[in-house]
Order: structure tokens, then C-alpha cells, then sequence
């Protein structure tokens, strides 16, 4: 089974490319969806989130807005947060990713915002970077308004450029420029995966622009 890494900043459009990919029949982990489970009501995170962060839990869920109160400006608080979310949202993974080939599925994908951040690309046989135009970006988080101006900065600040991630990915696909291209990069993508197999894993461990395919011309785990 080919395990494909989806990535991407914030408001690049990676939700939409994850919801083409199931809807042409590939398995998507999602870890942003699996960390509103782990802090929602009967959630694993939400006991030792409450333990950690107290008064932060009502209705026996996490208070996502309280808890991002007390993390936001806090570098310790973040990393104590991490260390209780993070093993339960790798756990997660590794169950979808075993249950995924016990079903004999060719590819499968991993939907994670920080992967290289977080190292997560080393699980990857591939990687898929979802890219919009900064316009673009700025515009959606805009619209968003649920982040303001110096949030949206921390925010940016906490993962890699989008250039650099670019600069890594196996695949670059194109967002701001309609679905249909989206679709159609994606659709490609699944047909090379399924076709070449994996074949000799020569994706780099850092930068790097040779055998890069670029299918185009022009709190969560964020």
C-alpha cells in the first residue's frame, strides 16, 4: 500500500483536496477531524486535558476556545498540550493505516497540517502539498473570522512557507483556481500512484527541486 502525506498552511484549500480524494474512493486520515473527536464529548484527550488545563472542560468536552486561551501565548502550555494530543492522534493513525491495508487499498492518505513539521513525512512513501496563492490565502482566513490579524501572523508563523514546502512535496496541488483543476491534479495523482506502484522510494529528506513532479503550470494539529 502507497501511503500518500497531504499537507498544507492554513486556508490553502487542503480540506477540499481531502474530500476529493474520498470522494474518488482513496481512505483519508484526517487529523484535524481526529483531534475534534479526541477533545469532544467522551473524547480520549479530554480527562487529561482537564488535568492539565483546568476549567477548560464543560459538558465533558473541551472547551476549544477557553483551551486555545490558555495555549496561545504560552510556548510551555503548547507543548504540554502536544504531549497529551499528539501519541493519542499517532495511535489514531496507525489503526487506519493497519485497517487500510488489511482492506488491500493501493493508496491511502495521510491529512496532516504540520506533517513535515512534526516529522510525519518520514511515514510517507509520497507527499502531496495543497498550494494557493497568498491572495488567496489571506482572503479565505479573512473570511474565516474566527483569527485575527495577530493570530493569523502566530499562526504562520508556526508552519514552514509554502514554498518550502513546495520545494519537498512529490505533487504540488493547485488551489484558488477552480475545483475542476483540483480534481483533475488529484485524479492524476491517484492514476501515477496506482499505475507506477511504489516502486524504489527516492523521495528526499529535505529541499530538493530534481524528480519533483509539479502536476500544474502556475486547537487542532495547526
Amino acid at each position: 500500500m502507497i501511503v500518500l502525506g497531504l499537507t498544507g498552511s492554513i486556508a490553502m484549500g487542503k480540506s477540499t483536496a481531502s474530500a476529493l480524494f474520498r470522494r474518488e474512493g482513496v481512505p483519508v486520515f484526517c487529523a484535524d477531524q481526529t483531534v475534534h473527536r479526541l477533545l469532544g464529548p467522551g473524547g480520549a484527550a479530554v480527562t487529561p486535558i482537564e488535568t492539565a488545563f483546568p476549567g477548560v472542560v464543560a459538558a465533558g468536552a473541551v472547551d476549544r476556545v477557553q483551551l486555545a486561551a490558555k495555549v496561545f501565548a504560552d510556548p510551555h502550555a503548547l507543548k504540554r498540550l502536544e504531549a497529551i494530543v499528539h501519541p493519542l492522534v499517532i495511535d489514531a493513525q496507525d489503526r487506519f493505516l493497519k485497517a487500510a491495508a488489511r482492506r488491500g487499498n493501493p493508496l491511502a492518505v495521510l491529512d496532516i497540517p504540520l506533517l513535515f513539521e512534526a516529522g510525519l513525512d518520514r511515514l510517507c512513501d509520497r507527499i502531496a502539498v495543497v498550494s494557493a496563492p497568498a491572495s488567496v490565502q489571506y482572503q479565505r482566513l479573512v473570511r474565516r473570522r474566527t483569527l485575527d490579524a495577530v493570530r493569523i501572523k502566530a499562526t504562520l508563523a508556526r508552519q514552514m512557507p509554502d514554498a518550502l514546502k513546495r520545494r519537498r512535496a512529490d505533487f504540488i496541488i493547485p488551489s484558488g483556481q477552480g475545483r475542476a483543476l483540483t480534481r483533475r491534479v488529484i485524479v492524476d495523482i491517484i492514476r501515477t500512484l496506482k499505475n507506477n506502484g511504489r516502486g524504489t522510494r527516492t523521495r528526499a529528506r529535505g529541499p530538493r527541486q530534481a524528480g519533483r513532479r509539479s502536476l500544474t503550470k502556475g486547537p487542532s494539529l495547526r
